[in-house]
């Protein structure tokens, strides 16, 4: 029985071979991954349904963070964008760092991601005066510039820098601009897979001073109470969510609901003092919200310019506020709750 099933598999391939060829050829033109990204409008991610709290408060609203569609670059989404007005081509190495692979960048942006979390609830807990320590931080080295010259590698945690300990990358810097000129290399003590070791890095002169080229990502290890607990996804990553999560913790710390009853989109990083940064991507980013029925669209200053443009372009009905910091942001809700 299998000796006759076997015989006429044989005879099916080699009768159809041409055919077979073509198919199989097909299938790998159509799925291979092109040098192109395709950004397109997303959607959004409610953050209210991500937190777990210890609190009592409940929001008549809800908070929740746009995102950017990236698609993979195939012959077949290469041939739908253009079609796709809101489809837009990239080169990957447009949207990637110098000698930096899709999987590499999506990693950094994992970093990134979580990074932008613990900075949105050092904000969120000392703007509601609640309590949260840090117990601990860790340098992770996430991108390595094409001049660096060093024998660190990615994902080292830096815990030393010519012996002087440092927690952020802006201790690292500090170091390298009081080094006296003469000083071309420094010692940098790095953990790797648990292992202390001392790695040397070269410095080079750019147009914003002293380089050695290291890109870094500080990881927190955070105590709060009352307790929070935020849950992500594999597939999401990125800092353009801080601060509409730090909004979204904020609301789950006070009495006061600032959301009143609105569904509100936001967008931009945010750091530990309130600073809320630009971000990329408005336009789609907008365009989801829009889709999403959204009420109201919060961005950075440096954003509102391109997000009223693509209002107009498109008609969209949704309503557009641009912040500076987490405490412009409250003060515009508490008003248009009012």
């Amino acid at each position: 029985m299998t000796n006759k099933l076997y015989d006429r598999v044989k005879n099916y391939i080699k009768e159809n071979k041409l055919f077979l060829s073509l198919l199989v050829l097909i299938v790998v033109v159509f799925s291979f991954p092109l040098p192109y990204v395709i950004e397109a409008p997303g959607g959004v991610i409610m953050i209210d349904e991500r937190i777990e709290a210890d609190t009592p408060y409940e929001a008549s609203g809800a908070f929740g963070m746009a995102y950017v569609s990236m698609i993979k670059g195939t012959v077949p989404s290469l041939i739908l964008s253009l079609f796709n007005k809101n489809w837009e081509v990239n080169k990957a190495s447009d949207i990637t760092y110098d000698d930096e692979t899709i999987s590499e960048m999506d990693k950094r942006e994992r970093y990134d991601l979580e990074e932008s979390i613990s900075k949105a609830t050092i904000t969120a807990y000392n703007y509601a005066n609640k309590e949260v320590k840090i117990k601990n931080q860790r340098l992770v080295v996430v991108y390595l510039d094409e001049e660096a010259k060093t024998d660190i590698k990615l994902y080292d945690e830096i815990v030393r820098v010519n012996g002087e300990e440092v927690k952020t990358i802006d201790d690292v810097k500090k170091i390298v601009s009081s080094l006296d000129e003469s000083i071309d290399t420094i010692n940098i003590e790095v953990l790797r897979n648990g292992k202390l070791l001392t790695c040397k890095a070269e410095l080079y002169d750019t147009s914003d001073g002293r380089k050695i080229g290291i890109l870094s990502s500080t990881h927190y290890e955070l105590e709060t109470n009352p307790r929070i607990e935020i849950a992500t996804k594999d597939n999401e990553s990125g800092p353009s969510g801080g601060f509409i999560t730090a909004l979204s913790i904020y609301n789950h710390l006070v009495e006061e609901d600032i959301t009143g009853g609105k569904k509100i989109i936001g967008t931009g990083t945010i750091d530990e003092n309130g600073k809320v940064g630009e971000i990329g991507g408005v336009k789609y980013k907008l365009l989801g919200a829009e889709k999403d029925k959204c009420d109201l669209f919060i961005v950075p200053k440096e954003n509102y310019e391109e997000a009223l443009n693509v209002k107009k372009e498109y008609k969209l009905k949704i309503k557009i506020v641009a912040v500076g910091t987490f405490e412009e942001a409250i003060k515009s809700l508490q008003e248009l709750i009012k």
